[in-house]
């Protein structure tokens, strides 16, 4: 998971980027309920045989149940609300989960691990956070030679290398079971590329049409989930969903913890 010269950018860079973004969008956008999203027969049915799940980085977006979910989340005004629909809501970040050693026997974590600088660090605290034989949900972008400039526009710090993804998880105790082509990015590069442009100059005009109009026709046009065995390795998958199981110590070794 090399780091290309082209768009290494400083963790304050990276962190402003972020958080600019993020504290944009979810400033004028609804709650959208977990079930209307295509993850949504996974999630369920994994919540309903956990103990204690958590979601890392949810916004305003979760996928998990909003009851007997513990989410975690850069933004203070995206927890306020979910606190407000009843759900434990939390302010933190990924490389440094405020909860003890194997809490929880789902851990969520959709986009967001390519976004952080040290994704090493984020990976060991959702092994840590994880009891052995549970599973860990976790998306990320494919390919860096698909890399543009939406990557750099939405603060992403890598894509990933399918052989190297999966041997970065094992290393960190888990084992990819089943993967799927996920995301809800527009296919085209002059759409893309035109909504960069407004978010860029008239970003809150920009973000009032994403929640309201382009979020509403992105849900309707969600296919259904197609699971294959391990990790999918094409060149023409953006970003992939995986549903791995901690079958391993991690890279610390549990009884160092």
């Amino acid at each position: 998971m090399g780091d290309s010269a082209l768009h290494v950018r400083s963790n304050t860079e990276l962190a402003a980027a972020n958080r600019a973004l993020y504290d944009t969008l979810w400033a004028d956008a609804r709650l959208i309920e977990p079930r209307r999203f295509n993850t949504w027969p996974l999630v369920s049915a994994l919540a309903a045989q956990s103990r204690r799940a958590l979601e890392v980085a949810p916004g305003l977006r979760p996928r998990l149940p909003l009851e007997r979910t513990q989410f975690l989340d850069i933004s203070a005004a995206a927890m306020v609300r979910l606190r407000a629909r009843g759900a434990a809501a939390a302010v933190g970040v990924i490389n440094a989960l405020p909860f003890a050693d194997q809490t929880f026997d789902l851990v969520c974590s959709f986009d967001i691990v390519e976004h952080v600088d040290d994704d090493e660090i984020a990976l060991a605290e959702l092994s840590r956070v994880c009891v052995p034989g549970g599973v860990l949900l976790v998306s990320v972008p494919l390919h860096e030679a698909a890399w543009t400039a939406f990557d750099d526009f939405v603060g992403h710090r890598r894509r990933y290398e399918p052989q190297d993804l999966a041997d970065t998880l094992r290393r960190h105790g888990f084992d990819i079971e089943r993967s799927a082509v996920f995301g809800m990015q527009p296919k085209s590069p002059r759409l893309v590329a035109l909504g960069m442009w407004h978010l860029t100059h008239h970003r809150e005009r920009a973000m009032w049409w994403y929640n309201h109009v382009f979020m509403p026709i992105g849900l309707r046009m969600q296919k259904e989930l197609r699971w294959q065995p391990g990790l999918i390795d094409d060149p023409r998958v953006d970003t992939v969903l995986m549903v791995c199981r901690r079958t391993g110590p991690g890279s610390l070794g549990d009884a160092e913890r």
